[in-house]
């Protein structure tokens, strides 16, 4: 699957310090070990709505990480898939009457039209559930071989043969220190999963499963649903977590460097799909997690059962300007839960007018300084409002001191601002 083309990424002089970054399984900030390559994974929608603000804050908080990984000098390895078949988007087509996979098209267009204006940097490798199918299914064979996955008979007007992932047998598979066992990404305890487990499309009622928390691997063809070859498995679709460990280990090392999607996704999604990998492979699937903090609309949970999404899509429909949605979004820190307000976007829409009156006034000798202070604070776990702080400082200080301007200082700001924080001036 084809994804967005990339804006190209101005050079700047020196380089990014190591990054440290907070790891979501283990609790606190770590730096990252430097290599020559990094690798990252970050979940990509679902699509049957069009890029939401949760959508786009996410996919800029690792936008961030990857810039500062490139302004290192690092090679990156960036993969992001799309789950363009799961129980939302078939739902969504037959309740307003589209083909589900006209629906998907549509959807993802207009999900990379809004990553392209908001100038998040495109992955590597951008991989649909459908065509990872034909790796999917051998994944979930070995599963079954290895006695980490299982059958469930039918019942209730359901058919016989669903795979499910046995998660106590494959918490016991492995001795090894480094092997998985649940809990592992999310620190949760049981209640707490079962909760989750029930909220974010688990099945933990269903009959002839072994454990409430075993999520599913094969759903077997039901009459009007979409199915593919499973060889052994008969025909069906994949569960929505061994799709994103297959595409993983298929196109980054093992374990790649950082795992990353909001927080919505640490159970279960990354919880199992780090099972799946360690099952498949006795290697972890990632060294760290990273997550990303849920947005809200003025103070309010956004959710498209309540209708208040705020649309990245809409805005730019209505004349918004893709750097203030972007200012607006890195205004909060990437790990905290934050809502939209006009006020805050109002205040971000302020913020560029008085960068860019700021270029025309940069001070001689300025740039320097500047560039290094937006690293320092990228490297402290991404702290995006920090790094807009010495951008505001600076602004304040060139349109004050009445200092000898300089072009040259001007454009170093603003390929600076450009290449680390993605806003283009």
């Amino acid at each position: 699957m084809k994804s967005w083309i990339s804006r190209p990424v101005p050079e700047l002089p020196g380089s990014m310090p190591p990054v440290r970054l907070y790891d979501t399984a283990l609790g606190r900030v770590v730096e990252v070990e430097q290599q020559a390559e990094q690798s990252m994974y970050v979940c990509g929608i679902t699509p049957y709505d069009a890029t939401h603000m949760g959508h786009a804050s996410s996919y800029v908080a690792f936008d961030l990480l990857n810039r500062a990984w490139r302004d290192a000098g690092i090679r990156v390895s960036y993969v992001q898939n799309v789950t363009d078949v799961d129980d939302p988007l078939l739902e969504r087509a037959t309740a307003t009457g589209v083909d589900w996979r006209e629906l998907a098209e549509s959807q993802i267009e207009l999900f990379h039209t809004d990553m392209d204006a908001l100038n998040v940097l495109a992955p590597d490798h951008y991989v649909g559930a459908v065509e990872a199918i034909p790796d999917i299914v051998p994944a979930i064979e070995q599963l079954i071989a290895d006695g980490v996955a299982y059958r469930v008979q039918g019942g209730d007007g359901e058919p016989d043969g669903d795979v499910y992932y046995d998660v106590e047998a494959a918490g016991k598979s492995s001795s090894a220190t480094d092997a998985w066992t649940l809990g592992d990404v999310s620190g949760l305890g049981e209640s707490e999963m079962l909760a989750l487990f029930a909220e974010r499309g688990g099945d933990p009622g269903r009959p002839g499963k072994r454990n409430a928390l075993d999520p599913l691997l094969w759903r077997v063809a039901r009459d009007g649903e979409p199915s593919w070859p499973g060889a052994g498995l008969g025909a069906g679709r994949p569960g929505w977590h061994i799709e994103c460990t297959v595409i993983a280990q298929k196109y980054l090392p093992a374990p790649f460097t950082v795992q990353g999607g909001g927080s919505d996704l640490i159970f279960p999604h990354h919880e199992m799909g780090a099972g799946h990998a360690y099952s498949l492979s006795g290697v972890p699937l990632a060294r760290h997690y990273a997550h990303a903090g849920m947005v809200g609309l003025d103070g309010e949970k956004m959710s498209k059962s309540k209708g208040n999404l705020v649309l990245v899509s809409k805005l730019r429909a209505a004349g918004e300007e893709p750097a203030a949605i972007r200012l607006a979004i890195l205004a909060n820190h990437y790990r905290s839960d934050w809502s939209w307000t006009d006020a805050d976007f109002a205040a971000a829409k302020d913020r560029v007018a008085v960068w860019r009156a700021a270029l025309e006034q940069a001070p001689a000798g300025s740039a320097s300084g500047l560039i290094a202070a937006i690293r320092k604070e990228l490297a402290e776990d991404l702290n995006a409002p920090g790094a807009l702080a010495a951008v505001d400082h600076w602004a304040q200080e060139a349109v004050r001191n009445g200092a000898e301007k300089s072009a040259h200082d001007a454009a170093l700001v603003s390929d600076a601002v450009n290449a680390l924080l993605g806003v283009e001036l």
